[in-house]
């Protein structure tokens, strides 16, 4: 094995220019998410959530974006999950997305809001069938004895509701309002650009931040 202190990595795929960058951050965030579908990245819709719990210790885990809206970045749990469960208790919350193809860091940071019922049961209605059983058959973050039991709920799940399982109460969509938008394009000598949008009195202020 390689010693890990001598891993290195130039970037030096493109730059991001704050007088060519867009005026507001979510314009400028569907550009690169545009840009990451077009490169056929890998999971470009998958994003890091950063949530706290009670004892003010943070915790992330991967989830995907659903949708893009002018309010904020929607995505779909279970309500009680931890971190369904961390974020009723502190509704605040950091996303990231790593495009490594792309030499590229995407950070939002928000307060988090439920999306409404009629969001959350239109969306569960378009996932697989499998996926909506799953959701019924999974107590997600609990402790199980095994595998044996979410083979054993999903069965139950299939022979309860059918081919048209309605949406479990415990699970929906969450909604990050940005506050807070940071891009990070990799450059080389480690001299990388950064750009942070951040609201001042409403509006949008953008900014470059040594790296």
């Amino acid at each position: 094995m390689d010693k890990l202190s001598d891993l290195r990595k130039s970037y030096e795929r493109d730059e991001l220019d704050e007088h060519l960058a867009a005026n507001e951050p979510l314009r400028q965030f569907r550009t690169w998410f545009q840009q990451a579908l077009d490169a056929k990245v890998p999971e470009p819709n998958a994003m890091t959530l950063a949530t706290v719990g009670p004892d003010g210790r943070p915790s992330t885990r991967i989830v995907l974006i659903k949708d893009i809206e002018e309010q904020g970045l929607v995505w779909y749990t279970n309500y009680d999950s931890r971190k369904g469960r961390e974020l009723a208790e502190h509704p605040f919350a950091a996303l990231q997305f790593h495009w490594v193809e792309l030499e590229r860091v995407v950070r939002i940071e928000g307060r988090v809001e439920r999306v409404d019922a009629a969001q959350s049961d239109a969306y569960f209605a378009s996932r697989p069938l499998d996926s909506r059983l799953g959701a019924w058959a999974s107590p997600q973050s609990q402790v199980i004895s095994g595998r044996a039991v979410l083979v054993a709920n999903a069965a139950k799940a299939a022979a309860q509701h059918g081919l048209n399982p309605s949406r479990p109460p415990h699970w929906g969509g969450f909604r990050l309002v940005p506050e807070r938008w940071e891009f990070w394009q990799g450059r080389k000598s480690r001299l990388h650009d950064r750009l942070v949008y951040r609201l001042d009195g409403g509006q949008w202020v953008r900014e470059r931040l040594a790296p």
